[in-house]
């Protein structure tokens, strides 16, 4: 199974700047895209979305504090993980920046490690499910790096599919998820597959698990979690 690089949207004018955001950020293991202005932002995060935005705050048709301010209100970008990299290094900037929901806030000129730090904080934080780092639950205990999946200590064996499902759900564990939610998360925003189909995933899911298949429950007109605790 091949690995996905986790991709990163960088919105910035300066073609200097964005060259070496887009080295710092390829040579540290991510995919990326750049756009200039906020009109091609709003044009790529449409299409798709990124795992997380470097983001401008003076751009050449708006402001990046706008931009962010319109992700928030969309449900769908609302927990984008956004950091704001500006020129600006005044506090009140820093705080209204902040207060319009950015995760994170880097003043140019730019420490390259420090930033790629902060980026990976970030995902750990708001996206353990596509980070390399082991993962485990109980008795359940996935290497991400090798695609390998143990339960109680033994191998099992699991397709692409059921790997994703199964890395999501242990990276968000006792946490509800609907139908809709996992096929955004697990199977990528913008898939064209029916509802359902997730239905028949969790089943072939706990097929795997075998003795360990109750950690997938289903919450009756919701959808699905990973959980040890019995059922109500």
């Amino acid at each position: 199974m091949s690995k996905e690089l986790p991709h990163i949207l960088m919105v910035e004018d300066e073609p200097s700047i964005a060259e070496l955001l887009r080295f710092t950020m390829q040579g540290a293991g991510f995919s990326t895209t750049i756009a200039t202005d906020v009109a091609q932002a709003r044009k790529l995060i449409a299409e798709s979305l990124p795992h997380a935005v470097l983001l401008d705050w003076m751009l050449p048709d708006s402001s990046g504090l706008a931009l962010l301010s319109e992700l928030r209100r969309e449900q769908r970008t609302a927990a984008l993980p956004v950091i704001m990299l500006t020129a600006k290094g005044m506090e009140e900037d820093k705080v209204k920046g902040l207060n319009e929901g950015a995760d994170d806030y880097v003043t140019k000129p730019f420490s390259p490690k420090e930033l790629v730090a902060r980026v990976q904080a970030l995902l750990r934080r708001k996206t353990p499910e596509i980070g390399s780092q082991a993962l485990k639950y109980r008795d359940i205990s996935i290497d991400v790096e090798r695609r390998q999946v143990s339960l109680a200590d033994k191998p099992v064996a699991l397709d692409q599919a059921e790997f994703k499902l199964l890395r999501y759900l242990v990276a968000h564990p006792d946490r509800i998820f609907s139908r809709a939610q996992l096929l955004d998360k697990v199977w990528g925003d913008h898939t064209f597959i029916e509802e359902r189909t997730v239905d028949v995933h969790i089943m072939r899911l706990r097929k795997s698990l075998g003795d360990l298949s109750h950690y997938v429950q289903t919450v009756r007109g919701v959808g699905y979690k990973l959980s040890a605790d019995a059922q109500d």
